[in-house]
C-alpha cells in the first residue's frame, strides 16, 4: 500500500508562477502533490475569503487545479473538494519576494498556510526574498526538507511556519536560524498622489522606504546574514500582557 501523505500547494503567485511549479515538482519525492491556486497575481490579498459570489475551478492538468479566488480560497476548496482525501500537508509559496515582519499580515501566501493551520492542518509558507532574478533552488531543497520533518515531526498546536530564504546560490547560505518575527521602520507615508489626464488624482500605495528594525534573533536579521529564516507563528493573536492592564480601565 502506498503510504505517501497527500501535500496540498498553492500560493499567491498564480498557478503560472515558476515558484509553484518548481516546489511542487520537487515535493513528488515527498508525496502526492496537488495544486490548488489562484488562476492570476493575488498578491498582498491577505486572508480573504471570497463570500459574495461564487468562485469556478478549472481543472489545469492532472492535480492541478486553478480557483479564480485568493489562496485562502484555494485552500479551503482544495481539502474540502478538490482532494480526493484530506491533505497531510499544506505548502503555500515559493512566493517571487520576501514576507519578512509585518509583511505576514498582508500576504496571501502566508495565509494560505495560516488557513491551511486553522484547518487542523500542518502548514508552511515559504517565500524568496528578491524582487527579480529569483534563485529557486536553495528554496526548493529547503521546503523538500522542512516537509519531510514535518510530515514525520509534526508542528506545535495551533503553529504555522514563516520561512524566508535568501536569493543566493546554495553554497552561499550558511544555515537556518529559528527566528521571531521583526518589525518594519517606515520612513515616510508610502503614498505616492499622481494626477491622470483628466485632472483626477489617484494614489500609488506601498512607495515609501522601508528599513527593518536592528533587534536581534528577528526573521531580518538572518536573511541579512545569509541564513534562512523559520519564523513560528500562532493563530492565537491575543496579547496576554496586556489583559491584566486592560481590565482596570473604566470605559
Amino acid at each position: 500500500m502506498d503510504r505517501k501523505p497527500k501535500i496540498l500547494v498553492t500560493n499567491d503567485d498564480g498557478i503560472h508562477s515558476k515558484g509553484i511549479l518548481v516546489l511542487a515538482r520537487a515535493l513528488r519525492e515527498v508525496g502526492h502533490v496537488f495544486v490548488v491556486a489562484p488562476d492570476r497575481e493575488e498578491s498582498a490579498i491577505a486572508h480573504s475569503l471570497t463570500l459574495h459570489r461564487p468562485l469556478r475551478v478549472e481543472k489545469i492538468k492532472k492535480n492541478y487545479y486553478a480557483v479564480d479566488g485568493t489562496p485562502a480560497d484555494c485552500v479551503h476548496l482544495g481539502v474540502n473538494v478538490l482532494l480526493p482525501d484530506r491533505p497531510g500537508l499544506i505548502v503555500a509559496g515559493i512566493n517571487k519576494g520576501g514576507n519578512l515582519g509585518d509583511d505576514v499580515t498582508y500576504s496571501g501566501t502566508v495565509s494560505a498556510a495560516f488557513e491551511g493551520t486553522l484547518l487542523g492542518i500542518p502548514s508552511f509558507a515559504i517565500s524568496l526574498v528578491s524582487r527579480s532574478h529569483f534563485k529557486f533552488d536553495a528554496a526548493t531543497r529547503f521546503a523538500v526538507r522542512m516537509a519531510k520533518h514535518v510530515i514525520k515531526h509534526g508542528l506545535p498546536k495551533d503553529t504555522l511556519l514563516n520561512v524566508n530564504v535568501p536569493n543566493l546560490d546554495e553554497e552561499e547560505i550558511k544555515s537556518y536560524k529559528i527566528t521571531r518575527q521583526g518589525r518594519w521602520v517606515h520612513n515616510g507615508s508610502g503614498v505616492i498622489e499622481k494626477t491622470d489626464p483628466r485632472g483626477k488624482k489617484y494614489y500609488w500605495i506601498g512607495s515609501g522606504q522601508f528599513i527593518f528594525d536592528q533587534k536581534k534573533d528577528t526573521d531580518f536579521e538572518a536573511v541579512s546574514k545569509a541564513c534562512i529564516s523559520v519564523t513560528p507563528l500562532h493563530l492565537d493573536l491575543t496579547n496576554y500582557g496586556s489583559i491584566n492592564l486592560l481590565r482596570r480601565w473604566k470605559i
